[in-house]
């Protein structure tokens, strides 16, 4: 059963308070789901990291469907803000390079642990839940959005050769992405990770102008 969600609407009539109630709940849903998981997340589980009653969150969210729309939204929100400044100037070699370094740094400071937090949810979401699953796809179109407008300003500055195609890197660039953060998060380091990012930004460097 899909489940018809006003969030926006809901949240644009809270008070301060009700909004810091609600994110705070969000945030706790965001966390607990991506250490054990959507099945392994209970309502009761979200409302005692999140410190509220049971009436406060059935207030903001009356299933855990709703719930889950809200984590999906708020991941991807982390995601790309984690990412920023670098994300939304990938527009020379040397930028992709420091956006790499980044991915691979955070990942180390995770100690490889949890993957992506839109990837987990998706792998696990996506062939259950078809709803979810669109809100997991525009997601990852951020996301490529963001690496595909700086791959275009290259190409149309001139920096990539004429026959770079811009949409057909920057999907390839965010696949191995995720391949490779799979992968981290498997066998516990970031080679896999650093090996097709590598590999990824030479194919793109091969298109550099000389």
């Amino acid at each position: 059963m899909e489940t018809k969600n006003d969030g926006p609407k809901q949240e644009q009539r809270l008070t301060k308070k009700g909004k810091e109630t609600r994110a705070r709940i969000v945030a706790a849903a965001a966390k607990l789901m991506f250490e054990r998981g959507v099945a392994g997340t209970t309502v009761e589980d979200v409302q005692r990291e999140a410190k509220v009653s049971a009436s406060q969150l059935y207030h903001y969210f009356q299933e855990k469907r709703e719930l889950v729309h809200a984590v999906i939204l708020f991941q991807t929100a982390q995601v790309l803000s984690a990412q920023e400044p670098l994300l939304s100037h990938l527009d020379s070699i040397d930028a992709l390079w420091s956006w790499r370094d980044a991915i691979v740094s955070l990942q180390v400071e995770r100690q490889c642990r949890g993957g992506c937090p839109i990837g987990s949810l998706a792998s696990e979401l996506a062939d259950s839940e078809p709803v979810a699953r669109a809100e997991l796809a525009s997601g990852f179109m951020k996301w490529e959005l963001a690496i595909r407008g700086g791959l275009i300003a290259m190409h149309e500055r001139g920096q990539l050769r004429g026959d770079a195609e811009p949409e057909r890197l920057a999907l390839a660039l965010l696949t191995a992405l995720q391949g490779g953060l799979l992968l981290t998060q498997v066998h516990r380091e970031t080679s896999p990770l650093e090996v097709v990012l590598d590999a990824m930004l030479a194919h793109i460097g091969s298109f550099a102008q000389s």
